[in-house]
């Protein structure tokens, strides 16, 4: 048996258990993210990431300044600094997006809600929250469901984008696919491959199989370890409609045929 017909035949199974589930959380998702970047410049793709627990105000002021500079899509900052950048973006099309339950996705429902619900109020735009990794590879599909739900819930409420980062490194082929449906059908508007922090980032295979599962309604975000343009490029091209990386400007300058300035430290996620 091909591997694609294993895996369309695992998508179905998962699909009828989830079926059979008939109080699991459900809701529509808030936007249409769509499928088709390429028509959309490379940076408008792009969510400049600095999440490291070292970054300064100073360090997140740049990261916003390039975000203008290049058109990115967002910055994606820790939840401290949504403040800051919604001051320094305010007016501009780069949304702030900040993470929810980050890294580990261990927090409690009612905590990730708190986090979410302060950082609309600061500012955020878009959640990038982290799935409740331990319940969905116990099979606590409910659990699951009733987390995402309930951020989902208090972000559509102020017209807020929900990204749910499944962190692949850490699940199998089956989880996989069980996550991006729970996602879906609990109202997300992206799924995502990683934090960066947890093993590792993004592949080409993860996304490719994302893409399938969501279809065209949902939007998918690769991120962790795309830093260079090749890298972004496959991204999309396997169906990733955002890229989260912390090396944006490199890309960019990569694009431009720009030397990198070897005084740069070479970013992480």
């Amino acid at each position: 048996m091909s591997r694609e017909v294993s895996i369309t035949e695992l998508i179905a199974q998962i699909r009828q258990q989830l079926d059979a589930l008939s109080d699991l959380p459900t809701a529509p998702q808030l936007v249409h993210p769509g499928v088709e970047t390429a028509t959309v410049p490379l940076a408008a793709t792009i969510d400049h990431t600095l999440l490291r627990p070292e970054a300064t105000s100073a360090q997140i002021a740049t990261l916003c300044s390039e975000a203008l500079q290049f058109g990115f899509a967002s910055v994606c900052v820790n939840p401290t600094f949504v403040r800051l950048c919604a001051q320094q973006l305010a007016g501009s099309a780069v949304a702030v997006c900040t993470v929810i339950g980050f890294p580990l996705g261990a927090t409690s429902t009612s905590a990730k809600v708190a986090e979410a619900t302060q950082a609309i109020a600061d500012g955020a735009q878009e959640l990038d929250m982290v799935v409740a990794i331990g319940y969905l590879k116990a099979g606590d599909w409910h659990t699951v469901a009733r987390d995402i739900a309930a951020v989902v819930q208090v972000a559509h409420a102020a017209h807020v984008l929900v990204k749910v980062i499944i962190e692949t490194a850490l699940l199998s082929e089956g989880e996989k696919i069980a996550a991006c449906m729970i996602a879906a059908r609990a109202g997300a508007d992206f799924v995502k491959t990683s934090t960066g922090f947890l093993g590792g980032g993004a592949t080409v295979a993860d996304i490719a199989l994302m893409r399938q599962i969501v279809g065209p309604t949902l939007g998918v975000k690769a991120s962790g370890g795309v830093r260079r343009l090749a890298d972004a490029h496959a991204m999309l091209a396997a169906g990733a409609t955002r890229i989260g990386s912390s090396a944006g400007v490199a890309i960019m300058h990569e694009q431009d045929h720009i030397e990198p300035d070897p005084s740069t430290p070479t970013p992480g996620y």
